[in-house]
């Protein structure tokens, strides 16, 4: 999600794709996914078209698939190694899971008006400049499709979220284990709302979920927006 040259998400998840090949029983929004609304945020999801923004190895995404009768879940990942992770786990769940290793925003400009629910769990809207992805997920949701997505409220140790849209840059490992870097956008609720309201997003609501304790404790905004309906003749 933050470069074409090199995976970064190489290593993440893999010590529980070793040992948890199960479909969750649960859908969590919080940080520690032990809290929030579960999938009810998200809806009705009976006959919908559901896509998973940042998808990882699609954990979320088989849920729903499992748990919530939708017409398809497009789980979307840049990462060619959460791909793979993804397709072993849960390919055997298509074609009601549909999994795609693709850049989001591209994505989801190639897929204008196809969406009736947009989500992402700490994935894409945390790790897209969010200038190019909040428009892109307007234009690929159905008038009146909803965009759901978990973020840090703060920075990991507590430092406060910025006032202004920029990113951070918090450590990462390339494949062979080499240090790296990659952004991630940790912005404040009225930070958020501007951009959603810039992008076409309106009826934007946010909770705060609460994160414990601890050195990696964090606090989660659940962020949820709407596409404007088309106006009636």
């Amino acid at each position: 999600m933050t470069t074409s040259i090199t995976d970064l998400w190489h290593h993440y998840g893999r010590t529980r794709y070793a040992t948890d090949r199960a479909v969750p029983d649960r859908f969590f929004w919080s940080w520690g996914q032990d809290d929030g609304p579960e999938a009810n945020i998200l809806g009705d999801l009976t006959g919908r078209c559901v896509g998973d923004l940042g998808s990882g190895a699609a954990r979320h995404a088989a849920h729903l698939v499992v748990h919530h009768r939708p017409a398809r879940v497009t789980a979307i990942d840049a990462s060619p190694a959460q791909h793979a992770m993804a397709s072993d786990l849960y390919g055997h769940l298509a074609p009601s899971l549909r999994l795609v290793n693709s850049d989001v925003t591209q994505h989801l400009h190639a897929m204008a008006d196809t969406y009736d629910v947009l989500y992402s769990v700490f994935g894409a809207a945390d790790f897209t400049d969010p200038h190019d992805l909040l428009p892109a997920a307007a234009s690929a949701l159905r008038p009146g499709g909803r965009l759901v997505f978990s973020t840090l409220a703060h920075h990991l140790g507590g430092t406060p979220a910025h006032t202004d849209v920029r990113h951070s840059d918090i450590s990462a490992k390339t494949p062979d284990g080499r240090a790296a870097t990659m952004r991630r956008w940790i912005l404040q609720e009225q930070v958020w709302t501007k951009l959603l309201d810039g992008a076409g997003l309106t009826r934007t609501s946010i909770e705060r979920l609460p994160g414990g304790t601890g050195p990696r404790a964090a606090d989660t905004l659940l962020v949820t927006a709407f596409r404007t309906e088309r106006p009636t003749v």
